[in-house]
């Protein structure tokens, strides 16, 4: 599972966080994760009881491997990225196993905002990797090449990490 957490549609943090969900699955030998766009749910992240709002908690609630990016705004992950999480019931994400992809346009804004979004995906119950991939903006016109690179370092990680969990891998 893919989450983008830019509010903007058809972002550079949605098109790495896809490379990189590529990637990982590639890697693993999964097929493609879905995705859930922060961008597309729009106002409806503020709609409890949203059909498509419970849809992607459902699917996050499922995923077995997920890989959630975020821009840096404002020093932290998006605001509409927390509303998305905030969805989720306690330990919403226990038996995930987690990656985080930030971009921003400062290495130190960039490896802060990695680590508060660590510590939530941790807070929700995910086993988060022991380093995410931070890319800064002059890096984002090479996607591929950062994912490729990425999941050729974390692969190992992940096949250590893999929850016992029933359903689809990577859902």
């Amino acid at each position: 599972m893919v989450v983008s957490g830019n509010p903007r549609p058809h972002s550079r943090t949605l098109h790495l966080a896809e490379e990189v969900g590529a990637a990982l699955a590639g890697r693993l030998g999964q097929a493609l994760p879905q995705l859930v766009d922060v961008a597309v749910l729009g106002s409806r992240l503020l709609v409890s009881g949203d059909g498509d709002l419970l849809g992607a908690v459902d699917r996050l609630q499922a995923a077995t491997l997920l890989v959630v990016a975020t821009p840096t705004y404002k020093g932290t992950y998006t605001g509409v990225l927390k509303v998305l999480l905030d969805a989720l019931p306690a330990n919403g994400l226990s038996g995930a196993v987690a990656v985080t992809v930030v971009t921003a346009g400062a290495p130190a804004q960039a490896a802060a905002v990695d680590g508060h979004l660590r510590e939530l995906l941790g807070e929700l119950g995910a086993t988060v990797v022991s380093s995410g991939l931070v890319a800064l903006e002059g890096q984002l016109d090479r996607p591929g090449d950062l994912a490729t690179g990425y999941a050729a370092r974390v692969a190992p990680e992940l096949t250590l990490s893999a929850p016992a969990r029933s359903g689809q891998p990577g859902r």
